[in-house]
């Protein structure tokens, strides 16, 4: 049997086993590879080109919901830089001493390749951060714009290595790479408004992707995936960038299956490498505690850095490559890809589940935890000020933003609107609308709001995301909620979810929408007869 079919077979059932365990699909996909490793099943020739797409359009998708003035923020540039340099310091240390050590693997070790595997180490996956903030629906939040710009920002640091490591400088027509850019991207914009809304929109985003993204820089001997990132962001301005992001999920979380599944197959390890693979995975726990302190330095709270820290605490597909690029110069034993690829996978299945129960852990630890904030408070960590406010609406999406509208036009000042995406609030604001920033998933976000004993008559949760729903009527009812809370679903079985959650109400926007299209169609008929 074709081993793709074999593949495909075995991320499902895996998968499948996972989720109803209450973990992430992707431990079952790093399972099934495993397996079928252990089976001796062969990955097949058109795995890594499905993996090599998964995460060129995943860097793509990044870039269309890019906004560059985050990557400014201190937390970002300082906190990623500093945290690199903290971890190749130690880990190079810890390195050295254990190749005095004469243990497996570390004897072999020059200086100069200490600190080359001490600075793979010191990566996080982007794949890995940015699965767990779509699933929780964090990449808006606070913490999961923190995450991101720190993983573009060692993405620019993995593209000088790599310039440099290889021994050979882009071409001389990669000075040109802004102009061109410049110049193509009214054409693109233009091309991107002809496309329509369908089938075409997505190959679109493919061609730009794909051929103009990846197929451009690395003509111009520049990382393919970096060339996905610009052209990602070249577009995010356009109207039209989240619904285009919103075409290629499907796609992308489709191939990005096939990343995990490599990591799999990628070899299996002697009892020796097994062992420093086990090393490597412990000590990821100091990666997570930097991150933690330094971002809790930036003035994040202890909630925003702990949930960044933890959708960091992982060794990254970059380790994979510095390991690739010294087995292939004949500097590393070949013995190292594998030891890298087992940490990398372990760190995934342990933080997955980890990350799924973050709140949970938060909420435990609160007290230690908060003990590590600075008495100064991130801008968008603010008490919220809502006054005599009677009606909350969670979520200023396009289905928020009409709730909200209809709902003021009934009581007036009382509603006010929350969202977790800073730039959609101050297009609220500059439209008159009364929003405030705000992640309600987060546990403490109603302990932040500040109200003059009015009472609470109606919660709205709008938000995009379904898990972000659940969250947010749970932390509601935790909190006492005297109101009513109503929420928005797409599915039955998420209108159930909701219901055992607590919520008094599902809407289900499907269903409900073609009940007031007929209505309305309805209403014509009655006006024309």
């Amino acid at each position: 049997m074709d081993p793709l079919i074999i593949s495909i077979s075995a991320a499902f059932v895996f998968g499948f086993v996972a989720r109803q365990v209450g973990l992430p699909p992707l431990v079952g996909f790093l399972a099934a590879g495993f397996i079928l490793n252990a089976f001796g099943v062969e990955p097949g020739k058109y795995l890594d080109t499905i993996a090599d797409l998964g995460v060129t359009l995943l860097l793509f998708s990044i870039g269309l919901k890019l906004r560059l003035k985050s990557l400014k923020r201190p937390e970002v540039w300082c906190g990623a830089s500093v945290h690199m340099a903290i971890t190749i310091l130690v880990f190079g240390c810890g390195l050295y001493l254990l190749k005095l050590s004469d243990l497996p693997y570390f004897q072999e070790l020059t200086l100069p390749l200490v600190v080359m595997v001490a600075f793979a180490l010191s990566f996080s996956s982007t794949v890995f951060a940015v699965k767990i903030l779509e699933e929780r629906g964090g990449m808006d939040s606070i913490h999961g714009r923190a995450s991101i710009g720190i993983l573009i920002v060692q993405d620019i640091f993995a593209v000088i290595f790599l310039v440099f490591s290889l021994g050979k400088l882009p071409s001389a027509w990669a000075i040109l790479i802004p102009l061109v850019l410049f110049a193509i991207k009214p054409v693109l914009y233009r091309l991107m408004d002809q496309s329509g809304h369908g089938e075409l929109l997505l190959l679109f985003g493919l061609f730009v992707a794909l051929v103009v993204g990846a197929g451009g820089f690395e003509l111009v001997g520049i990382k393919a995936d970096l060339g996905a990132l610009i052209l990602g962001g070249l577009l995010a301005q356009h109207e039209k960038s989240s619904e285009l992001a919103k075409n290629l999920m499907g796609l992308k979380e489709l191939f990005l299956v096939g990343f995990f599944l490599k990591i799999g197959l990628s070899g299996l390890p002697s009892m020796a490498a097994i062992g420093v693979s086990a090393i490597l995975v412990g000590v990821v726990v100091f990666k997570a505690g930097t991150f933690f302190l330094l971002l809790t330095r930036f003035r994040l709270r202890a909630r925003s850095s702990l949930l960044a820290s933890l959708s960091l605490a992982n060794y990254s597909e970059f380790g994979l490559i510095v390991a690739a690029v010294g087995t292939s110069q004949g500097w590393l034993n070949p013995e190292w890809l594998v030891i890298i690829s087992m940490a990398l996978a372990a760190t995934f299945v342990i933080a997955a589940p980890l990350n799924s129960f973050a709140d949970a852990l938060y909420v435990r630890y609160r007290e230690k935890l908060c003990r590590f904030e600075t008495n100064t408070r991130h801008p968008d960590d603010q008490p919220i000020q809502t006054g005599d406010t009677t009606i909350g609406v969670f979520g200023m999406g396009r289905i928020g933003t009409k709730a909200y509208d209809f709902l003021r036009e009934q009581y007036g000042n009382t509603v006010i609107g929350f969202d977790s995406n800073a730039e959609t609030v101050a297009e609220h604001c500059q439209e008159d609308r009364r929003v405030v920033f705000g992640d309600p998933t987060d546990p403490d976000f109603l302990n932040r709001i500040r109200r003059r004993g009015s009472k609470a008559r109606l919660a709205l949760l709008a938000m995009s995301e379904h898990r972000a729903n659940i969250s947010a009527a749970k932390h509601l009812i935790d909190v006492g909620f005297p109101g009513k809370i109503i929420a928005i679903a797409h599915f039955d079985d998420q209108v159930q979810e909701l219901e055992e959650a607590g919520v008094h109400a599902a809407f289900n926007m499907y269903k409900e929408a073609g009940i007031g299209f007929a209505e309305y169609a309805w209403k014509n008929i009655e006006e024309h007869a």
